[in-house]
């Protein structure tokens, strides 16, 4: 394992790929969802996640953005093979369920591996979660059982040091009414869930090396999202080395998009579950 790297835990929407509707559908085939289901296939995507790994003085640091409903899967299928035996620390981008809904999963870490895992999220997330896994924050909400053991601690917009990286957080618009957070770090701006970026976003943004950006699928708007288009039009705005694409439907085939991708004046694709890249700290 190199000293720093990302790892993509996932790559897709709320939903996965695939899709159960279209795997049980005897009318009409889904290519792309028929494809996901074999050995390897860069079309099975996950929740949308990824681990950032740090050497520091032979220790390997592991931090995680974002625990979706298929975090579990997406830990059975890339920790082993990669050697990731604790979690360090987690970054929340918001709460939906693609990005929160495998809090409880981190039981096996605080049961088994590890005393406690910090969780940095902001204030508004912060009472979201204590309504929606009020277990995990109040232990007096106990009913039996081993829970997860979580420490909360209240982030703003100001950057932040967390185990010797500095992040500075991204706010975006996830839809008309929601501002998410991503995060700059390294040489990498992390945004996973975006319809709208501001100037201000975009002027902490120029400058990465790499830009990893939210993109739906193409043409159709889903209004909380960007199209292909618009993660295209972005990318070239911001002129970052490389760009990896994430949060794909099933409308994304990812060998095909990424063959016309390559027509495109940037280094530009949809990345998969489980690519792993070089980080520069």
């Amino acid at each position: 394992m190199n000293d720093s790297e990302l790892i993509f835990l996932g790559t897709g929407t709320s939903e996965g790929i695939p899709r159960v509707s279209c795997l049980t559908k005897s009318d009409k085939m889904c290519a792309v969802c028929s494809d996901s289901i074999l050995p390897n296939s860069p079309n099975r995507r996950r929740n949308t996640s990824v681990l950032i790994t740090k050497k520091i003085n032979s220790q390997y640091i592991n931090i995680i953005i974002d625990v979706g409903k298929f975090f579990y899967e997406s830990a059975i299928n890339i920790f082993p093979k990669n050697n990731i035996k604790t979690i360090d620390s987690i970054l929340i981008t918001h709460t939906h369920a693609d990005a929160v809904g495998g809090l409880d999963d981190l039981r096996d870490w605080t049961n088994n591996l590890q005393k406690e895992i910090n969780i940095y999220l902001r204030q508004k997330d912060f009472e979201s979660i204590s309504k929606s896994h009020n277990y995990l924050v109040k232990r007096n909400k106990l009913t039996g059982g081993g829970v997860a053991k979580l420490n909360f601690s209240i982030i703003n917009k100001k950057p932040f040091i967390l185990h010797g990286i500095s992040f500075i957080p991204l706010p975006v618009m996830h839809g008309k009414h929601l501002e998410i957070f991503g995060y700059k770090f390294g040489n990498i701006s992390y945004v996973s869930d975006t319809s709208y970026i501001s100037k201000e976003t975009e002027n902490l943004i120029i400058g990465s090396e790499i830009l990893i950006i939210d993109a739906l699928r193409p043409k159709k708007t889903h209004g909380t999202h960007f199209t292909l288009e618009e993660a295209v039009e972005f990318a070239k705005k911001i002129n970052a080395k490389k760009t990896f694409l994430t949060n794909a439907t099933h409308d994304i085939d990812h060998n095909r998009i990424n063959y016309q991708l390559k027509k495109e004046n940037i280094d530009i694709k949809y990345a998969y579950d489980g690519q792993k890249i070089k980080i520069k700290f």
